[in-house]
């Protein structure tokens, strides 16, 4: 090793018999005029050596440690989150003296409970930006609205049927990002909506089509022709919510959109509750359990699915999925005895193939569009 002062060298002798390196960059001493330890001739290659082997090693490290993700994790995430949704669901079916507006509040409040520890947390307040509070404003009442049309369909209506309607919600986000955020809408976007709505018409069958003896249904024809409509609803509010936070993006944090989502929610369920009076505590102990039930396990879907949209690309997900419909179709049969017809059956494969097939293409233009940002 020699000393050098100013760029000059001079020898400097090993203190212990071994070489030691020391990390030096161009500007130590040549400053500050002071002496500075340069590797000897010979040892410079060699220590460089070293150190591109030692930063080589932590890259594949880092790497590997990447890689150890376990593989197919947002998936399982997935299908987790739709039992669970499938299972409130269930529940929903089986309370018996509680109205779906009411079992929406009980919802608003636990969402609200658990949601208002990250606003803290993170320190996103309560009210959002600015520019961005008419949008998280509509993205609430519609996001709500979805939800309480869901709950009352999924009462008067088999459970299978008002699920396959609900599936049809990516074909009419299509629709309205092609209207409202001038976004692409080819013919295969044609032809997946007219596959939906032709399932929801095996589903719905209406009289003026499939004449006045329409079987399979619960109840009266008519409380499954409102339970049509309101999942119908559902379906176009929850697709005008997804475009409202495409519109939005990452500027606003997710808590907060849930946060407006429960609060805009649980106003609008109190409100409908005293004007219908509809507002009371279930008489059995049963009902309020399920109450409970429905809360944690729509709260728990959400957690489980947002996690998988963080680890998995949004294609994949959305055909994981169609795993709804299926538990849906398990339930019915073994819980609510309650056999599905042909037509439900028929329907249900329209719409799953209509959202499977928008959701592949989707997936495969933003592999191509990374693709081309790569190049």
């Amino acid at each position: 090793m020699v000393l050098c002062q100013g760029g000059e060298a001079a020898a400097l002798p090993a203190a212990s018999g071994t070489e030691q390196e020391v990390p030096l960059s161009r500007e130590d001493g040549a400053a500050t005029g002071q002496p500075r330890l340069c590797p000897a001739p010979g040892v410079e290659a060699a220590g460089s050596e070293e150190r591109r082997i030692i930063i080589n090693w932590n890259l594949s490290v880092a790497g590997s440690k990447k890689k150890a993700a376990c593989p197919g994790l947002g998936l399982f995430y997935t299908i987790l989150s739709a039992f669970l949704f499938s299972v409130a669901s269930l529940f929903l079916k089986k309370i018996e003296d509680v109205h779906s507006v009411e079992v929406s509040a009980f919802r608003c409040v636990f969402q609200m409970a658990f949601v208002l520890p990250g606003l803290i947390y993170y320190k996103t307040g309560f009210l959002g930006p600015k520019g961005k509070r008419i949008f998280l404003f509509f993205r609430g009442f519609l996001g709500s609205s979805a939800m309480i049309l869901l709950y009352y369909a999924f009462q008067v209506m088999p459970l299978a049927d008002a699920t396959v309607i609900t599936f049809s919600s990516p074909v009419f986000t299509s629709l309205l990002a092609w209207i409202f955020l001038k976004e692409k809408y080819s013919v295969w976007d044609l032809l997946f909506t007219l596959f939906a709505i032709t399932g929801v018409v095996l589903i719905a069958r209406p009289p003026f089509l499939f004449g006045s003896d329409v079987t399979g249904i619960e109840g009266s024809y008519t409380d499954h022709l409102k339970g049509t409509i309101a999942a119908i609803t559902s379906t176009v509010s929850a697709a005008s919510t997804f475009v409202i936070l495409r519109k939005v993006g990452k500027s606003v944090h997710y808590f907060l959109s849930i946060w407006y989502y429960a609060v805009i929610g649980l106003i609008g369920c109190v409100i409908a509750l005293f004007v219908m009076n509809e507002w009371r505590l279930p008489y059995c102990g049963k009902d309020r359990v399920l109450l409970i039930l429905i809360g944690l396990l729509g709260l728990g879907g959400q957690i489980f699915l947002t996690k998988a949209l963080q680890i998995e690309k949004a294609g994949p997900v959305a055909i994981m999925k169609t795993m709804d419909v299926v538990f849906a179709f398990i339930l019915q049969i073994l819980f609510l005895n309650h056999l599905p017809t042909w037509w439900t059956v028929g329907g249900a494969l329209c719409v799953v193939a209509s959202s499977s097939g928008t959701a592949i293409r989707k997936w495969r233009q933003s592999l191509k569009k990374a693709k081309q940002n790569e190049i």
